[in-house]
């Protein structure tokens, strides 16, 4: 089974999104499953998981009512209030029993506080999960957050941790070292896991190739292995920097020396382990 373990939908009717905004023209609109559904086909993508794009239960109920219309979506990763612990419990009891519903998300980057994830009330949510059985899609997109994710692995040890996009690797800037250090320490945490996505816009955005995102790719592979491996195409935001084939076909392309079972790991069997799907 091939599973994109990272897609988005958005409608602007109905969530008040602070982002996508004018300035990313292209994808500041309504982007729904029927857009996506063609592309899932003609790459040959059985399931996806849908993922928050707005801190607001409004966007998680829009996910779930999705994935009821929908066969090929799997799972939904949703928001709750992760620094109202209290409220965490209460919300999940309600959406634990969505069959859909499959992990938690914040939008840690836009908080003003960089370590927010690690504040004590925030900690206290995460552990409510843990205690769930529910995964925590990190969002890394400053060094800070991965530095953040020992904090968080040793202190909740029984929470299913993954980290969104590979932690957005330096490769337009064509650095490596520090990035790679980061990762090399979240990966000594059996209970962290990585998203092998978002890889296209963190390159030059009109003309990147496997070439390009593969080294990233080998390190993460050499470091957390393809059972903590999972691909995801950050679809619509890849629109920025090609479309979903490209980024379906040039991910394969970077992991073809794999072997088969790694691969398969990579493409789906990873992802279906994490969330239960």
């Amino acid at each position: 089974m091939k599973v994109d373990s990272h897609q988005h939908f958005w409608n602007f009717e109905r969530i008040p999104y602070h982002w996508p905004t004018a300035e990313t023209k292209s994808i500041y609109r309504n982007i729904e499953a029927p857009e996506l559904e063609p592309f899932l086909q003609a790459c040959g993508v059985d399931k996806t998981v849908l993922v928050q794009a707005m801190n607001h239960y409004a966007d998680t109920d829009y996910m779930l009512e999705v994935a009821e219309q929908y066969t090929w979506v799997a799972g939904v990763v949703g928001w709750v209030p992760l620094d109202r612990p209290d409220e965490v419990s209460r919300k999940l009891e309600t959406y634990l029993k969505n069959p859909y519903f499959k992990g938690v998300r914040h939008l840690n980057h836009e908080e003003p506080d960089p370590d927010w994830v690690i504040r004590p009330d925030v900690m206290e949510g995460l552990k409510v999960l843990a205690v769930a059985g529910v995964p925590y899609d990190l969002v890394a997109i400053f060094p800070e957050h991965l530095k953040h994710v020992p904090t968080l692995a040793e202190n909740i040890p029984n929470l299913k941790l993954v980290i969104d996009h590979l932690a957005k690797p330096p490769i337009r800037e064509g650095l490596f070292q520090s990035w790679a250090d980061g990762m090399a320490i979240a990966a000594q945490y059996p209970n962290v896991y990585a998203k092998v996505s978002g890889l296209n816009t963190a390159a030059i955005w009109d003309r990147w190739s496997a070439n390009d995102i593969k080294p990233y790719i080998n390190h993460a592979m050499d470091v957390f292995g393809s059972e903590r491996l999972m691909f995801g195409s950050d679809w619509p935001v890849a629109n920025l920097a090609g479309d979903y084939c490209k980024v379906w076909n040039e991910t394969n392309r970077a992991i073809a020396d794999y072997s088969q079972a790694d691969r398969e790991a990579i493409l789906g069997g990873t992802a279906a382990r994490f969330y239960n799907l």
